[in-house]
């Protein structure tokens, strides 16, 4: 019987972890539906189970009829767009201590190396593949030729039915495969996610310094909000000049890498001192820096400029044309809609053309 390309699923609009046709679709879970902390664990257990599951039937079904081998782990290199950051955490030392103990269940894939002879590319199977070598040990591998394109789909997708990447390293594989001159469509099957979570995944990265990035780690508990919150910080503020310093600090170093995280969230927070130009009494204030407002899509469409007495906002015609005549058109809906909400907060009604307030 002639073998069916395993790799086609892999580029259906509507894809799932391991997209099955005989699985029924599953709902995406509801966010902040939870009824109690018990409920909670229970779900996330599940949810956990369930994706594991699922990486297990993808890697079963790109595996499947094909031969498995034993390789040199000195003739694999890594696939060309990295997802993980490397991290001696609590899960790869169990995951080389189990394959120490019992073996490797489960072959990686790898591809023959498109610009060097006799080498491999792997797709999926990092850290199985780092194991292997820490351990002195072949890797128990499945050769397949794959196109770039079908490598990065293959490795996104068994990463994200796993879920064991965290929020920064999805990020961070989003942005290196946008960089790489991936469509958005490819970025998308890759991880499986919609286009909101892809623009907001790049939009973090491009946001935070990438030196700032590599210092803090993978971060595994700390969750998009917070990465978010991060990118808005260094987006909207300046950073402390010192930045650099205190990101080769011993105590810094020393840290988890999610206590890196807040440190590096604290320190943003810092209150700066009052920048002046010039000395003595008569010194002037300068302006706050200038921030952009950016649409989920990524389109910069206005930058902000405040002081003391005022706030300008300046639309780019470039980014969004017509939108201040749209913006203008609607003006005394807004201002009127500003009102009505402002005034059960007890603020007071500006006085009419007669001058009389309330």
């Amino acid at each position: 019987m002639a073998r069916k390309n395993l790799l086609a699923g892999l580029t259906q609009p509507k894809l799932t972890a391991v997209n099955s046709e005989a699985s029924p679709p599953r709902a995406a879970p509801l966010p902040f539906t939870s009824r109690g902390a018990v409920g909670a664990v229970t779900r996330s257990i599940d949810d956990l189970a369930n994706k594991a599951n699922a990486a297990r039937e993808l890697e079963a079904r790109l595996t499947s009829g094909q031969v498995i081998v034993d390789l040199d782990p000195a003739s694999i290199d890594a696939s060309f767009v990295a997802d993980r950051m490397a991290q001696d955490d609590e899960e790869y030392q169990a995951l080389r201590e189990s394959i120490a103990q019992s073996g490797q269940d489960s072959p990686i894939l790898v591809r023959p190396h498109p610009a060097a002879p006799g080498r491999f590319q792997v797709a999926f199977g990092h850290r199985r593949l780092r194991a292997a070598r820490d351990l002195g040990k072949p890797v128990r591998a499945v050769v397949r030729p794959l196109s770039d394109r079908e490598l990065v789909l293959a490795q996104g997708q068994e990463n994200s039915a796993r879920a064991n990447l965290s929020f920064i390293e999805r990020a961070r594989f989003a942005h290196r495969l946008e960089e790489s001159g991936y469509d958005r469509e490819t970025i998308m099957l890759a991880l499986s996610a919609d286009k909101t979570t892809v623009s907001r995944l790049i939009t973090v990265v491009q946001r935070i310094p990438a030196e700032v990035v590599e210092a803090i780690g993978p971060a595994p508990g700390t969750g998009r909000d917070r990465w978010v919150d991060l990118a808005a910080a260094f987006h909207q503020g300046q950073p402390p000049r010192d930045l650099a310093r205190r990101l080769e600090g011993g105590a810094f170093r020393s840290a988890e890498s999610d206590a890196r995280f807040q440190q590096v969230l604290a320190w943003l927070s810092e209150p700066e001192p009052a920048r002046s130009i010039g000395e003595g009494e008569g010194a002037r204030r300068e302006r706050e820096p200038a921030r952009a407002w950016v649409h989920s899509s990524g389109a910069r469409v206005m930058k902000i400029q405040s002081t003391e007495r005022a706030t300008t906002l300046a639309i780019d015609k470039a980014a969004a044309p017509g939108f201040d005549l749209f913006l203008l058109e609607r003006m005394e809906d807004i201002y009127s809609r500003f009102l009505a909400e402002a005034q059960p907060r007890g603020r007071k009604k500006r006085p009419d053309a007669t001058g009389r307030g309330d």
